[in-house]
């Protein structure tokens, strides 16, 4: 099972629901923000379906993402980021000691409604020279900081604006395109996280140019630390999506390139596929998507 965001053929407003065996039934939440207010047992309880099922294949799927629910992200929180950004960081050091600190690296990555979907695109900085996809395991949390369910996320990143300098993470982090997440969020009691298989590839073209995979079980930090560090400072009415930390990160002579395609499949949780463009006007008709879901431009190059 899955909770979903959807608008249906014809209509103006989304609706939430669960999909399952190639159906989608709605539920009685109105958004998935509201969803996220409850504490756990009342919302799995309230994923009993509230109306007739439609075809999954009928509908325009939206990011499970919507009013003030928040996107973050934690960094290097398995060997192989920390490796990664030693290799491209003038201040290697800061890495290497963010690994094993007390406090892991958490970061705002994206508010709601700049989030995009699967099919939807993805995007490079224009100022960028060498960017990368960070496929992760996002833990969706409820206001009270329960973990409530798992999707898929790809943390977009510059890695030559952050090598730079650490300072500019927010720069290198957070820009039209930058958060991508799966149409599907996967309830935390149907899943177990301890050795989830985690593979992305990128395709340009008729070829694969990069393939890499992991695994949860090689996480530094617990799930539930990371959130509870999340937590520990501030409310979050409408929950939060935390994004894990990647496992997964090419050489530095590789870089996301204008037409690629990324895949990434998380086992138990789901897949999510991107085309990638360059700069921020491909991204600008999220603006108008945010008042009218149902304009949204799925696969826009």
């Amino acid at each position: 099972m899955e909770i979903v965001r959807y608008v249906e053929q014809g209509a103006a407003q989304p609706r939430v629901g669960v999909r399952r065996d190639g159906k989608i039934a709605p539920v009685r939440f109105g958004s998935v923000a509201e969803l996220l207010r409850e504490p756990l047992d009342a919302l799995r309880a309230g994923l009993e379906p509230a109306g007739g099922e439609v075809d999954a294949d009928s509908v325009t799927y939206l990011p499970p993402v919507d009013g003030r629910t928040e996107v973050w992200a934690s960094g290097v929180t398995y060997e192989r980021s920390r490796e990664g950004r030693v290799e491209e960081s003038v201040q290697a050091s800061v890495y290497e000691l963010v690994y094993d600190a007390p406090r892991p690296e958490l970061f705002l990555k994206s508010v709601a409604w700049r989030v995009v979907t699967d099919g939807e695109p993805v995007a490079v900085r224009a100022d960028s020279e060498v960017d990368v996809p960070e496929p992760e395991l996002a833990v969706v949390a409820n206001s009270r900081g329960e973990i409530v369910g798992y999707t898929v996320c790809n943390d977009m990143s510059s890695r030559s604006i952050e090598g730079e300098n650490p300072l500019y993470i927010p720069q290198a982090k957070i820009f039209n395109g930058c958060c991508a997440v799966a149409t599907g969020i996967r309830p935390a009691w149907e899943v177990d996280t301890a050795d989830l298989a985690i593979s992305m590839k990128v395709v340009r073209g008729d070829a694969v140019v990069f393939e890499g995979e992991t695994s949860t079980a090689r996480l530094h930090r617990t799930l539930e630390e990371l959130v509870g560090v999340l937590y520990a400072p501030s409310d979050f009415p409408d929950g939060a999506i935390l994004s894990t930390g990647t496992g997964i990160v090419p050489e530095l002579d590789f870089s996301l390139t204008e037409g690629d395609r990324v895949d990434i499949e998380i086992a138990q949780v789901g897949t999510l596929s991107n085309p990638v463009v360059r700069g921020r006007e491909p991204l600008s008709w999220l603006v108008d998507a945010a008042e009218r879901p149902a304009a949204r431009r799925k696969g826009q190059q």
